[in-house]
């Protein structure tokens, strides 16, 4: 009998963020396939009979390629096994969720979507930034900082009434901040990196679009980290003192 893959979100890193569906997949899963970031969720795999098996891939630096992991998860699910497919954050904001399942529908392998919650939300809200604000603009863009920039109509970006959220974008910052400002985004607009999110490592570092390269640049950011371009981050400064994540 085929067995089926679960497609889990491990949510931002912490716990007692974790769905209690994702709980209790983790607990009954004869095969665990997880990536890097999974924070303190990885504590919890202790508690999993199954087999568990590191796949993270973490820029230039992977222990299986996404091919090699697609055909892993054929064949766990071709021998029965019960397979939970652990991804940080959400598995389909751009964790690569789709094209899996996708490869698991040609294969005939049934799969479920669980979803976690996106560190693209969650991070900053830890700071106090809420990414949609009645007095601030009334929609909100997710772009990846790393793949298909040039599908990107960074024209209709920076026209936008958005809030943009960058995810894995500190190493193209100089490209994003340009482009956005020759097509027409404010210099001036208010922008948030923050780092290493739900980490002791964690920190927040406010600056201006104009500045975004120069203020990555000058404190040494790091991957993994959340850019936030637009009014809303205005918001930091009133709610961060009182903003207290346990």
């Amino acid at each position: 009998m085929v067995g089926k893959v679960y497609i889990v979100g491990a949510g931002p890193g912490r716990k007692d963020l974790l769905t209690l569906r994702a709980y209790e997949l983790i607990k009954k899963a004869d095969v665990i396939l997880h990536d890097e970031l999974i924070g303190e969720v990885a504590d919890l795999l202790k508690e999993s009979k199954a087999e568990v098996i590191n796949v993270g891939k973490r820029s230039g630096r992977h222990r299986k390629s996404q091919g090699e992991i697609n055909e892993m998860l054929v064949e766990f699910a071709r021998k029965g096994k019960m397979v939970v497919r652990l991804k940080g954050g959400d598995p389909c904001i751009f964790g690569r969720g789709g094209e899996e399942a996708e490869f698991l529908a040609k294969h005939s392998i049934p799969f479920e979507f669980v979803p976690g919650v996106t560190s693209a939300i969650a991070v900053p809200e830890a700071v106090g930034i809420p990414l949609t604000h009645r007095r601030y603009d009334p929609a909100l863009v997710f772009i990846t900082g790393r793949e298909s920039r040039e599908r990107l109509n960074w024209k209709a970006l920076a026209e936008l009434n958005a809030t943009i959220v960058v995810l894995m974008g500190v190493g193209r910052a100089v490209e994003i901040a340009e482009k956005l400002i020759e097509n027409g985004k404010d210099p001036e607009t208010p922008v948030a990196i923050i780092e290493k999110g739900f980490s002791e490592e964690q920190r927040t570092l406010i600056t201006k679009l104009g500045e975004l390269a120069k203020t990555a640049e000058r404190a040494e950011v790091e991957n993994p980290a959340i850019i936030v371009i637009g009014g809303v981050v205005e918001l930091y400064d009133l709610l961060f003192e009182f903003c207290l994540c346990e």
